[in-house]
């Protein structure tokens, strides 16, 4: 059945939270709670048999008199609560003092910290990817001898792989004993790699985990494949998922979800559905809305749009409770189909749905509108956004302004913008740079320059990079006019967005347009960055 406005008004439900389904590494990551019944002076130690492989022992320690009267008034201590301990930390008004000062102020007001209170500190910290502070956590943690897990070992070393780098997480590993080295480590540090795009040494680790008899459970093969699909090394993942089914590791849903995904990039439609009827026969899986989001999308590319249309309407059938991230992925599919209406009957059962819409939806909403040919309706929505929302959002008309500059609507382009700036807006930098095309298609240089250097003056969007088409043709006309002074402005724009390095972005300003194979020429690639980088170089 199709999702359909109720006919009546309804109590709101309060707003919800959702996972995000596409951390392939949280599995890796759940803290264990130490068993109940042993204290802080309780440790393990591996114990070598010459019978066979180590073992765990537990050891009490024996304390005196005194000690235990110093713990005995510890455990008296009132417990602080991880909402407490979260909020402080997230709160602090110097970052720069560290978690520790915070922990030790608690101890200092005569709380106790127990250690289950701090994993669930570190796991909020994480999800809110501040993971600086998680790890500063961790180590006053180890630093009051806490028990630490091979779990926990897993995380940190996730942690530092992303506060330090691999180079200073692969020194955490291979300072830790081999006793520690389990499947959660070798997994961690496997993420890692993939996360930077390590591509052999996650081969090699992976090989290792195969050796070993690791290689049991659906994670790390995810991971590989993961990996693979952004190197687009797509019949890789299909070789991984041959080697899962040929060795009885379960795939699970991501398995099945990177396998038909990569399936439908190399353009082989007829697989990913081969691929899907196996799915289904599979009865360990539940066939989730994101598997027909996933299949819609490779419809789509290939132009298949009655068979997308079927997978969305097998999204409708499958949303349960409040959950938003459906409803985002039908409107801007729905967006991609060319069905405005559709998207528009959407965004009507989303507002009935939720109390709170945040600017994000109502960027996606304009957006799939725009990509329709429905631009009207876009404009009434951004209208209808602009009279709710306090706090200014230059992403929600960055679309808007973009489509106008980009068919051509001059007058519309510098109303838009303008009105922008009256109500109080902020332009980000991608504001900027749309701007700066606007006046290119104009020829007005000096002011298309001076739109890029507001633009990459910004300091929130540090992502930010002017258009290879727009750098090209600023450059062309410098040459043609023997313009130095503006050829000058753009080496310094360049410089300060950190494009003279990346020689794949340089070469495509020269006009090297780059295949999306991996297959180009590093030779070539590099002689058309140079080239342009000459081009740049202010006369001496």
């Amino acid at each position: 059945m199709l999702l359909r406005l109720p006919t009546t008004a309804t109590s709101k439900a309060p707003l919800f939270r959702h996972r995000q389904h596409g951390r392939l590494s949280s599995p890796f990551f759940h803290s264990l709670s130490f068993p109940s019944g042993f204290s802080s002076s309780t440790r393990l130690e591996l114990v070598t048999t010459s019978s066979g492989p180590t073992s765990v022992a537990i050891i009490c320690a024996l304390r005196s008199n005194s000690r235990s009267h110093v713990t005995a008034n510890y455990e008296k201590r009132p417990k602080a609560s991880w909402l407490a301990v979260y909020k402080r930390l997230s709160s602090m008004p110097d970052p720069e003092n560290g978690a520790a000062s915070v922990l030790d102020q608690y101890e200092d007001e005569g709380k106790k910290l127990p250690k289950f209170v701090l994993i669930r500190v570190i796991k909020q910290l994480r999800k809110f990817s501040r993971y600086k502070l998680a790890l500063e956590v961790y180590e006053w943690l180890e630093n009051r001898r806490f028990l630490i897990t091979t779990r926990e070992i897993a995380i940190k070393l996730d942690l530092i792989s992303k506060v330090d780098g691999i180079s200073s997480a692969e020194n955490y590993y291979l300072k830790l004993s081999n006793s520690l080295k389990d499947g959660r480590v070798y997994g961690a540090l496997l993420n890692a790699y993939a996360n930077v795009s390590e591509k052999e040494k996650a081969e090699a680790l992976f090989d290792k985990m195969r050796e070993q008899g690791l290689i049991k459970y659906a994670l790390p093969c995810n991971v590989m494949m993961t990996l693979y699909m952004k190197l687009k090394e797509y019949d890789k993942v299909e070789e991984i998922a041959s080697e899962m089914m040929e060795k009885n590791v379960p795939l699970d849903i991501y398995s099945y979800n990177i396998w038909l995904s990569s399936l439908g990039y190399q353009g082989s439609v007829e697989k990913m559905e081969q691929a899907f009827e196996q799915m289904k026969l599979d009865t360990s899986i539940n066939l989730g809305w994101a598997i027909f989001s996933t299949m819609a999308t490779i419809y789509i590319k290939a132009g298949q749009l009655e068979k997308a249309e079927s997978c969305l309407r097998e999204i409708e059938r499958r949303i349960q409770g409040q959950r938003r991230l459906p409803y985002h992925f039908l409107i801007s599919l729905y967006g991609s189909v060319g069905k405005k209406e559709e998207v528009h009957r959407i965004w009507n059962v989303y507002k009935s749905s939720f109390l709170n819409i945040p600017s994000m939806t109502y960027r996606g909403v304009i957006s799939s509108l725009v990509r329709s040919g429905d631009i009207e309706g876009a404009e009434n929505i951004y209208d209808e956004w602009l009279s709710i929302n306090s706090a200014f959002d230059p992403r929600v008309g960055n679309i808007l302004l973009g489509w106008y500059v980009s068919n051509g609507f001059t007058e519309k382009t510098e109303v838009f913008f303008n009105q922008i700036i009256a109500t109080g807006g902020q332009p980000n930098s991608w504001t900027w740079g749309i701007l700066a095309d606007h006046h290119m298609r104009a020829r007005r240089i000096p002011e298309a320059l001076s739109c890029l250097k507001d633009a990459v003056s910004d300091t929130k969007s540090k992502y930010w990079r002017p258009r290879p088409e727009t750098v090209s043709c600023i450059l062309q006309h410098c040459e043609q006019e023997n313009d130095g002074a503006s050829k000058e402005l753009l080496f310094e724009v360049l410089k300060e967005a950190g494009c003279l390095t990346d020689a794949k972005y340089m070469s495509i300003c020269s006009g090297n347009e780059l295949e999306e194979d991996n297959n180009s020429d590093d030779e070539e690639t590099n002689e058309g960055a140079e080239s342009i980088f000459n081009q740049l170089l202010p006369a001496a």
